[in-house]
Order: C-alpha cells, then structure tokens, then sequence
C-alpha cells in the first residue's frame, strides 16, 4: 500500500488521504524490509500502554542503519526515548524533577517576555518568516535556559539539531549521514567546556536540568555517554517538536479563518485549541517501537524482533477515536491524540511544550490578528517530523 522508503508524489505536502487509506485498507502494512507500519488510534494505544512487548531500545535497528560505534548510533541507543528501564526511568525522573510545577511557573515570564521581544523585533517589517524569526527562536532560547547554554553559544543548535532528528528518518541518504554523524560530535565537543564548568559551578539543581544529570551521573546513576547523549536529546527534542507546534498553528490558522475569529474572539480557548492543532498537525508523525515476543495484530502474527512504524499522523485524523478527525476544533473535548506518544514513554516536556504554544500562539494573534501567510511556504520534506523550513508572512 506505501513503502516509507519510496513515498508516492504529494505524500509530504498531503499525506491525510494516504493515512485515510491505510486505516480503512491496511491498518496492518507490512514493508519491504520486514517492519509493519500501524495506522489506527486503537492500535497505537495498546502498544504504547504495553512496554514489556513493544519495546523503545532500537540497538537492533539502529546497528544495521548507522552501523554500530558510529556517532549516530551512540545518541540514539543512548538517548531517553529509544531505551526501556531502568536507563528511561533514571533519565526521565531527573527531567521530571527538574521540570516541576514551581519551575514551569518560574519560567512563565522570561517565556512571555522572550515571546514580546520577538514580535518587537519583526514589527514594521514588510515580510518575516515565521520559522527563522519566531516559532525556531522560541524553543532554542527555552531548553537553552533549562541547560544553562550560554546565549551567546546558541547558534548552532538549530542546524545540529535538525541534522541529529534528520537521521531518524525511514530512508537516509549518504550525505543526511554523514551530516548527522558530524553534528554528534561537533554537539559533543560543544557540551565538553560547559559541562566541567557546571561541574565546577552547579547551578540551582530544582531548575537547573544539566545540574541535575551531571549530579546523577556523580552519584553513578548516569554514565559520561549518557549524560552527554541526553543533553543533547532535550535541546533536540524540545526544539523540534516546539518549533512544529507553533508553525503548524499559525498555518492552519492561516487557513481557516472562522477557527482564527472564533480564538480572537475567545481567548481562553488557547488551551484547548493547543491540542487541537498538536491533534491535526502532530509535530511528530512517526514513532517506533520493536515486538519482544510473537504478537498477534489484525489477525496476522508478527514475530518477535519486529519493527514497528506508529503512524502517530495517521491516528490523531483516526474517525473511531476523533468526531470530524478533519475538521479543526479549537474546543475539543476530549482530545486523545498521540501526539505525546503515550504510557510509561508519554513525552516528559509536554506541560513545558503547552505552556510555549500557548504563550507564543495567544501573544502572537493578539499582536497581529490579521497576519497572512505569502507565497513561498516550504515544509521541512521529512516523513517523521512534520513542519515548516520557511514560513513567511505579511504582519499588520
């Protein structure tokens, strides 16, 4: 039905008709290489709820892709989100500390006030894009926060970043290789002075994320690899996933005026409606997970050691789980999307991630109610992360 590796043409810009069919077609679509890709709500759920038989380690995946030893492999078979206990439940309760209710509200008014400053900056001008000038700022200077990145360091984050997540996906050419492997270790080099000065000079361990990790990995809760290799799994992961948010936001409302005029006119209903636009355009369109025993889906047995391609795209629009899956609804209640994954792997940011899409999103339409996007939008051209590489708009 579709092979991730050779996308018919049109899939990126629209991939719903293609997801519509898989769910009604082939909820269960095996590939050329051996792995399944899943498509229903349903399907997604139960495995996400089960980690003793879908599990996150991918060392058996990611060897045969980026061969093992190499850079690439090392962060992704180290990192949180592709490991089971007990190396995800030590990482995570560090994250989880760190980003507590008292330290999300602490961050509050640097947020709002890095938020005013942006929309300052892009005032008067004839065109902005959106990306560049906002929704990419916006995170970079957040999870730098978190980590104490110096900000005058900052600038490169953004394009290690997008290389490091550019390497997850199905098919990877040579050149997309080499640049991830690249941005390890440049990443890793960048990191080595300023964890030994945290080391040195710890910062205030209830909000300070990288005090945090470097503490656990003193107390031999992390090691060295770890440490590193999760450092830079939350500047990645909290930067792309923001950054499609807020984009993904600002186009759909773009193009569905009346669902503007209703949030203009209502404001309150950014909380829901911050949902609702994670629901329609999920940041993350694929997850993955491996079968650790023979598993019987849709009436076929999937043997262990299988991968697995969740197609968190296709069952956030899932008509069994969503009434007018296509239909944006700012006052959606309830909202089951997927686009935080789910169970004991749910994403450890996503109040974090909330609180910058409400912020950015509500000060931006109050600052500029009329914006519209021009001619020229480009998507990012990647199947599992799904957002903007340019976005530019007119701003009255």
């Amino acid at each position: 039905m579709i092979d991730l590796t050779a996308l018919p043409d049109g899939f990126l810009a629209n991939p719903w008709p293609t997801y519509r069919r898989l769910r009604e077609e082939a909820p269960l679509c095996r590939q050329p290489d051996g792995s399944v890709l899943l498509s229903r709500h349903a399907d997604l759920d139960r495995i996400y709820r089960d980690s003793d038989t879908f599990l996150s380690d991918k060392k058996a995946v990611f060897g045969p892709k980026y061969g093992e030893g190499s850079p690439l492999y090392e962060h992704h078979t180290t990192s949180l989100v592709f490991n089971d206990n007990p190396l995800h439940s030590r990482i995570r309760k560090v994250m989880v500390g760190a980003m507590n209710p008292r330290a999300l509200e602490q961050m509050e008014p640097g947020l709002t006030a890095l938020v005013d400053h942006l929309l300052d900056e892009v005032a008067g001008e004839p065109e902005t894009d959106l990306i560049e000038s906002f929704a990419g700022a916006i995170p970079i200077e957040v999870i730098g926060n978190l980590l104490g990145i110096p900000r005058d360091r900052r600038a490169p984050l953004r394009d290690w970043s997008l290389a490091i997540l550019g390497a997850l996906e199905p098919k990877l050419t040579l050149q997309q290789e080499a640049r991830g492997n690249r941005a390890v270790n440049d990443f890793k080099a960048f990191l080595k002075d300023i964890i030994e000065d945290r080391r040195a000079n710890p910062g205030d361990a209830e909000t300070d994320v990288l005090t945090r990790l470097i503490q656990s990995d003193e107390d031999g809760g992390l090691s060295e690899t770890e440490l590193y290799q999760n450092c830079i799994f939350i500047l990645n992961a909290g930067h792309e996933t923001t950054t499609n948010l807020i984009g993904n936001a600002l186009a759909l409302l773009d193009s569905d005026r009346a669902a503007r005029a209703q949030l203009l006119a209502n404001p309150r209903l950014i909380t829901t409606a911050v949902d609702e636009f994670l629901r329609m355009e999920s940041p993350n369109q694929l997850g993955n997970r491996l079968t650790a025993c023979n598993v019987e889906i849709h009436g076929e047995t999937i043997p262990a050691g299988t991968d697995l391609h969740l197609c968190i795209g296709a069952a956030n629009r899932d008509p069994d789980a969503f009434d007018a899956p296509d239909v944006l609804r700012l006052d959606r209640r309830p909202n089951k999307h997927l686009a935080f994954a789910g169970g004991v792997h749910t994403c450890v940011g996503l109040t974090l991630a909330r609180m910058e899409g409400r912020i950015a999103i509500s000060r931006f339409l109050e600052r500029y109610p009329d914006y519209a996007l021009s001619h020229g939008a480009k998507l990012g051209g990647r199947i599992r992360f799904r957002g903007y590489a340019y976005l530019p708009a007119t701003l009255t």
